[in-house]
């Protein structure tokens, strides 16, 4: 009889235990969202030229962020010659309803975690020498070493995929890619994109960005 109460005392004990205990909260799941990214990313987010999706590792959580949030908001990728914003403000859209800033924010620190993944170079005819000289007026928002800024929402470029930054510095310069006048940073792009003469220039400051992350990666000590 006593060890019959006490067993049956204990089980009521542990299950009020358990109805007490708070409730965990569970956000939406980074890792699974990003499976609709991985479509054209891939899924190390390193980037594929063939559907102009670009390397997404390397990049901070704060500036993912922003720009998902601005093609969400379609202050990016409405331009009808935008083939890859538009195609980035189609899938933005997909975050909807009441969730969608916190799945917004979830995706991205998934991303924000995964290892840095450095895409060859798809291009060799930039000259850094003359790149270097060019790359000047970046330095006073993406700083001398390319790292970035994020008090001027300036992202680091080191770890970019070349043809993105090229196709990136065209759209600037057309206005394709600051066609909106509320996205105050893609408007300064353009005017920083209109300080170079032509492609070849461009081709110059990106092999010059290149050489910078390639000795900062030598730099690194040996795993």
């Amino acid at each position: 009889m006593g060890a019959t109460f006490s067993r049956t005392l204990g089980a009521a004990l542990a299950l009020a235990a358990l109805a007490a205990a708070p409730v965990q909260a569970e956000g939406p799941d980074g890792a699974e969202l990003f499976q609709l990214c991985a479509q054209c990313h891939g899924a190390d987010a390193g980037g594929r030229e063939l559907f102009l999706a670009p390397n997404l590792t390397g990049l901070p959580e704060w500036y993912l962020l922003g720009q998902l949030r601005n093609f969400h908001a379609g202050l990016r990728g409405m331009h009808p010659d935008d083939t890859p914003g538009l195609r980035m403000f189609a899938m933005a859209r997909s975050f909807a309803g009441a969730l969608a800033d916190a799945e917004m924010q979830a995706v991205v620190a998934y991303i924000a975690k995964l290892p840095v993944a450095v895409p060859e170079p798809t291009f060799t005819d930039g000259d850094p020498a003359k790149g270097a000289a060019f790359y000047q007026v970046c330095t006073a928002c993406h700083g001398a070493d390319g790292k970035g800024n994020q008090a001027l929402n300036a992202p680091p470029l080191t770890a970019e995929s070349d043809w993105y930054l090229l196709s990136s510095l065209e759209r600037y310069k057309s206005g394709v890619r600051s066609s909106d006048p509320r996205n105050a940073n893609a408007q300064l792009m353009r005017g920083m994109a209109a300080t170079l003469p032509d492609e070849q220039a461009m081709k110059d400051v990106i092999a010059y960005i290149r050489s910078l992350g390639a000795a900062q990666a030598s730099a690194q000590p040996a795993p």
